[in-house]
């Protein structure tokens, strides 16, 4: 998984779909910029009458609940809406992670619901809270 050929083949491929207008993926490093801590993405962009996508995220354990991911967040909002000129990002979270939610809540996300076996997992279907938040120059 961490090898580099198979580090070369992922940036070939997300340099495809970014090209493609399909994803746009960030990382986030250590001060030294010697280590990647975190990483965003914006994928399944949809064009159209809909102009939104999904974002998912993750930082290493040791980096949680220091500010770390909100900035890679926030910093990846701000290029969906003012440079992809998207109207909504969707951003799901399992139920039991807190953590997940409380970012997403102080980002100005709002909670759609809950939706049943929704992604698989380690081999089991897993609920997910949907969230989602609005270009504020574009509503209505």
């Amino acid at each position: 998984y961490h090898s580099v050929d198979n580090w070369k083949q992922r940036l070939k491929e997300r340099e495809l779909e970014f090209k493609s207008d399909q994803s746009v993926h960030f990382i986030g490093t250590d001060e030294q910029q010697t280590h990647v801590i975190g990483s965003c993405s914006i994928s399944n962009i949809v064009r159209g009458v809909m102009q939104a996508c999904h974002m998912g995220y993750s930082i290493a354990e040791c980096y949680q609940g220091q500010g770390y991911m909100k900035c890679i967040v926030q910093f990846a909002i701000k290029y969906a809406f003012e440079e992809l000129r998207l109207h909504r990002i969707m951003a799901n979270h399992m139920p039991a992670n807190k953590r997940s939610e409380a970012l997403l809540q102080n980002l100005g996300f709002e909670r759609e619901g809950v939706a049943k076996s929704y992604i698989l997992i380690n081999g089991r279907w897993e609920d997910h809270v949907l969230n989602s938040l609005i270009n504020p120059d574009q509503r209505r």
